[in-house]
């Protein structure tokens, strides 16, 4: 037996502001779409991951989400230009990545990283 994919599953009550967030902020792709459920992703392979934790790091609050991008600033920028609110950061952490954590549209906890 071998997982092949996690995926996460947010209550949403509004799919633009969804996509607003995840797909023209973050530039993910609609993989599916059936009305009731839209799920966004990427063409490349993504690993399979799940994280358990007492805290988010830095003596945060543990992220609902995680998300690791390439262009960490230019994704802030989208953030802050959208009006999301941004709690932490952006910062470099002593493990190595470089993060921000900010509220999506439903209240979820993000992280965003990259590592440097």
């Amino acid at each position: 037996m071998k997982v092949k994919r996690i995926v996460t599953n947010i209550t949403a009550t509004d799919v633009a502001a969804a996509q607003r967030f995840y797909r023209e902020a973050l530039e993910l792709d609609i993989v599916m779409d059936h009305g009731w459920i839209v799920t966004c992703g990427a063409g490349e392979q993504m690993p399979i991951q799940i994280s358990f934790a007492t805290e988010g790091g830095s003596g945060t609050p543990v992220p609902d989400l995680s998300i690791e991008v390439d262009e960490l600033e230019v994704v802030y920028k989208r953030m802050q230009e959208a009006g999301f609110h941004i709690t932490y950061g952006p910062v470099n952490e002593t493990w190595g990545v470089r993060r921000f954590f900010v509220r999506d549209p439903f209240g979820k906890l993000v992280n965003i990283l990259s590592h440097t």
